[in-house]
Protein backbone atom coordinates (compact mmCIF):
# COMPACT_ATOMS: atom_id res chain seq x y z
CA UNK A 1 0.00 0.00 0.00
CA UNK A 2 1.46 3.38 -0.94
CA UNK A 3 2.41 5.78 1.80
CA UNK A 4 -0.24 8.49 2.18
CA UNK A 5 0.63 12.06 1.33
CA UNK A 6 0.67 14.57 4.21
CA UNK A 7 -2.60 16.49 4.62
CA UNK A 8 -0.87 19.86 4.15
CA UNK A 9 0.57 18.68 0.83
CA UNK A 10 -2.88 17.53 -0.32
CA UNK A 11 -4.42 20.88 0.59
CA UNK A 12 -1.69 22.77 -1.26
CA UNK A 13 -2.10 20.68 -4.42
CA UNK A 14 -5.90 21.08 -4.33
CA UNK A 15 -5.55 24.84 -3.85
CA UNK A 16 -3.19 25.09 -6.84
CA UNK A 17 -5.52 22.95 -8.96
CA UNK A 18 -8.53 25.09 -8.06
CA UNK A 19 -6.65 28.32 -8.80
CA UNK A 20 -4.99 27.08 -12.00
CA UNK A 21 -4.83 29.43 -14.93
CA UNK A 22 -6.75 29.12 -18.17
CA UNK A 23 -5.51 26.30 -20.35
CA UNK A 24 -3.88 24.48 -17.41
CA UNK A 25 -5.45 21.08 -16.82
CA UNK A 26 -5.80 19.16 -13.58
CA UNK A 27 -3.64 16.49 -15.18
CA UNK A 28 -0.81 19.02 -15.67
CA UNK A 29 -1.05 20.17 -12.06
CA UNK A 30 -0.99 16.54 -10.88
CA UNK A 31 2.06 15.79 -13.00
CA UNK A 32 3.85 18.90 -11.71
CA UNK A 33 3.35 17.71 -8.12
CA UNK A 34 4.17 14.07 -8.91
CA UNK A 35 0.75 12.59 -8.13
CA UNK A 36 -1.58 10.59 -10.33
CA UNK A 37 -4.32 12.72 -11.92
CA UNK A 38 -7.06 10.46 -10.54
CA UNK A 39 -5.60 10.96 -7.07
CA UNK A 40 -5.86 14.72 -7.47
CA UNK A 41 -9.44 14.44 -8.73
CA UNK A 42 -10.31 12.41 -5.62
CA UNK A 43 -8.63 14.98 -3.36
CA UNK A 44 -10.60 17.76 -5.05
CA UNK A 45 -13.88 15.86 -4.67
CA UNK A 46 -13.09 15.19 -0.98
CA UNK A 47 -12.24 18.90 -0.46
CA UNK A 48 -15.57 19.90 -2.06
CA UNK A 49 -17.45 17.61 0.33
CA UNK A 50 -15.46 18.84 3.34
CA UNK A 51 -16.10 22.46 2.30
CA UNK A 52 -19.83 21.76 2.02
CA UNK A 53 -20.08 22.60 -1.68
CA UNK A 54 -21.05 19.01 -2.55
CA UNK A 55 -23.15 16.53 -0.58
CA UNK A 56 -21.49 13.62 1.14
CA UNK A 57 -19.88 12.40 4.34
CA UNK A 58 -17.10 14.74 5.44
CA UNK A 59 -13.66 13.52 6.46
CA UNK A 60 -14.42 14.40 10.09
CA UNK A 61 -17.70 12.47 10.07
CA UNK A 62 -15.95 9.53 8.45
CA UNK A 63 -13.20 9.55 11.10
CA UNK A 64 -15.79 9.73 13.89
CA UNK A 65 -17.69 6.81 12.37
CA UNK A 66 -14.49 4.71 12.14
CA UNK A 67 -13.69 5.51 15.77
CA UNK A 68 -17.22 4.60 16.88
CA UNK A 69 -17.10 1.29 14.98
CA UNK A 70 -13.76 0.42 16.61
CA UNK A 71 -15.23 1.25 20.03
CA UNK A 72 -18.32 -0.86 19.36
CA UNK A 73 -16.15 -3.81 18.29
CA UNK A 74 -14.07 -3.52 21.47
CA UNK A 75 -17.18 -3.33 23.65
CA UNK A 76 -18.68 -6.37 21.91
CA UNK A 77 -15.46 -8.32 22.57
CA UNK A 78 -15.46 -7.26 26.23
CA UNK A 79 -19.12 -8.24 26.52
CA UNK A 80 -18.36 -11.68 25.08
CA UNK A 81 -15.55 -12.21 27.62
CA UNK A 82 -17.87 -11.23 30.47
CA UNK A 83 -20.65 -13.49 29.14
CA UNK A 84 -18.27 -16.46 29.00
CA UNK A 85 -16.90 -15.70 32.46
CA UNK A 86 -20.43 -15.53 33.89
CA UNK A 87 -21.32 -18.85 32.25
CA UNK A 88 -18.16 -20.43 33.63
CA UNK A 89 -18.82 -19.16 37.16
CA UNK A 90 -22.46 -20.27 37.10
CA UNK A 91 -21.37 -23.84 36.32
CA UNK A 92 -18.55 -23.96 38.87
CA UNK A 93 -19.05 -26.01 42.04
CA UNK A 94 -18.41 -23.55 44.81
CA UNK A 95 -17.32 -24.87 48.26
CA UNK A 96 -20.23 -25.37 50.61
CA UNK A 97 -22.65 -25.70 47.72
CA UNK A 98 -23.78 -28.83 46.02
CA UNK A 99 -25.05 -32.13 47.50
CA UNK A 100 -24.82 -31.69 51.25
CA UNK A 101 -28.15 -33.34 52.08
CA UNK A 102 -28.33 -35.46 55.20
Amino acid sequence: MPKPYPEEFRQDVVRVARNRGPGVTVEQVATDFGVHPMTLWKWMRRADIDDGTKPGVTSQESAELRKARRRIKLLEQENEVLRRAAACLSQAHLPGKGSTRS
